[in-house]
């Protein structure tokens, strides 16, 4: 039996590359995860390409580094994005027919999601990257997932449209391309994420994800078993990083250093642990513990984790996310104590997502830093999360974005 093509997702984060290479298990329905790789990038910074020789060069490094670990060499990758620049929109298309035969088809699918589209202005600097169909009704029936094959005169759909700034886009798009890569699909990382950490029984009940960066904070709200609403915050763990670094009078490498191995929000028992870092001048090895390190770490983190509370309850979300409770992913998941705490700051049940139904290394498959790139591999793979969108239906609109890369 030949081998199924390898397929390769590229997290452009905050401020690192993260990637991750893997197959289609057919006979399992999942994702097999080969290899992945983090690298640190000040050539991305909040999503954006800020230095594109950096960024070129850690993408390359970080996709070379997969392919010497498996032997196989990768063509191209579906390019995971996020920060302040990709925007959704939420919107409603309507159709009918009149035609003896009212067997719901894929033409009817398409004419529904295009007149969603119609109705949405969408500036000249933006890009349509993609379109997520929240829930069908047909003949007044709602909560419909889908309803090909059904019989019914007038069709609706709630999408959900996602855009982003056209040059952000082309510059990441360029960075790839300049490593060698070709891009196969801009995907909105959140989305990503959402496919491989949020399990069936919180999307129908409804939930919170939370996708926990260096310099932004992806928000999705799932209900109903679809996408209701998405949000970036332009903050993240890296403003930790910069407290610990002006407290301790380090570099901040050394401050994420600190943070990562024994930043704790919840010290109790180890607070007295004794902490080595160099000071910024390199050369002068000084002393602290976890529990003056915490004392830095915990105000922010719940300043950070009260902004969150404060947006979903603008967004009157607060009573929907509750049954399911919060899931938290991203970089910033690893922090000790982020569960707990943010459990305490949402008044919600909180847990840590790393990506589910896949297989592979446990210090990638089980690291929630991992979850967008390893989403990436299954978006729109055949083992699509409940309310996917048919890619067949959007070639055109994948044929607009490819052209806007090329």
């Amino acid at each position: 039996m030949p081998k199924q093509e390898i397929v390769c997702g590229l997290d452009a984060g905050s401020n690192q590359i993260t990637c991750a290479v893997g197959r289609q298990d057919s006979s399992r329905g999942v994702i097999e995860v080969l290899a992945g790789a983090r690298l640190f990038s000040r050539g991305v910074q909040g999503g954006v390409v800020v230095n594109i020789g950096e960024c070129v060069d850690v993408t390359k490094r970080a996709i070379e580094e997969c392919e010497d670990k498996i032997d196989e060499l990768v063509h191209s990758v579906r390019l995971g994005i996020r920060g302040s620049f990709v925007e959704t929109i939420t919107s409603r298309g309507v159709a009918s027919h009149s035609r003896s035969d009212k067997e719901i088809n894929d033409e009817d699918i398409e004419d529904v999601i295009d007149n969603a589209r119609a109705t949405v202005q969408v500036s000249s600097e933006k890009e349509i990257i993609d379109i997520v169909p929240q829930e069908y009704t047909l003949d007044r029936q709602k909560g419909i997932p889908n309803p090909i094959g059904m019989e019914g005169n007038y069709l609706e759909v709630s999408v959900l449209i996602v855009t982003a700034i056209k040059s952000h886009l082309t510059n990441l798009a360029k960075a790839v391309r300049q490593a060698g890569f070709a891009v196969a699909q801009p995907v909105y990382g959140i989305l990503a994420a959402g496919d491989v950490v949020v399990r069936d029984e919180e999307r129908e009940s409804g939930c919170l994800l939370i996708d926990f960066g260096g310099q932004t904070t992806g928000l999705a709200v799932y209900a109903d078993r679809s996408i209701k609403l998405t949000k970036e915050i332009p903050f993240g763990s890296d403003i930790i990083t910069r407290d610990v670094s002006h407290a301790f009078r380090t570099s901040l490498q050394q401050a994420r250093e600190i943070k990562e191995k024994y930043g704790a929000l919840f010290p109790k028992g180890i607070e007295h642990q004794e902490v080595d870092y160099t000071s910024i001048d390199g050369r002068t090895v000084k002393k602290t513990d976890v529990g003056a390190l915490s004392k830095i770490i915990r105000p922010r983190f719940e300043e950070l984790f009260e902004r969150i509370k404060d947006e979903i309850e603008k967004s009157y979300c607060a009573d929907i996310i509750v049954p399911g409770g919060a899931i938290i992913t991203g970089g910033g998941a690893l922090l000790d104590g982020c569960e707990k705490a943010c459990s305490e700051i949402l008044e919600v049940e909180t847990r840590i997502g790393a990506p589910i139904g896949c297989k592979g290394p446990q210090e990638i498959v089980a690291n929630p830093g991992y979850a967008t790139a390893i989403g990436l591999l299954k978006y729109n793979t055949g083992f699509e999360s409940f309310g996917r969108r048919n890619i067949i239906h959007k070639m055109s609109l994948w044929r607009k974005v490819r052209e806007l890369f090329s």
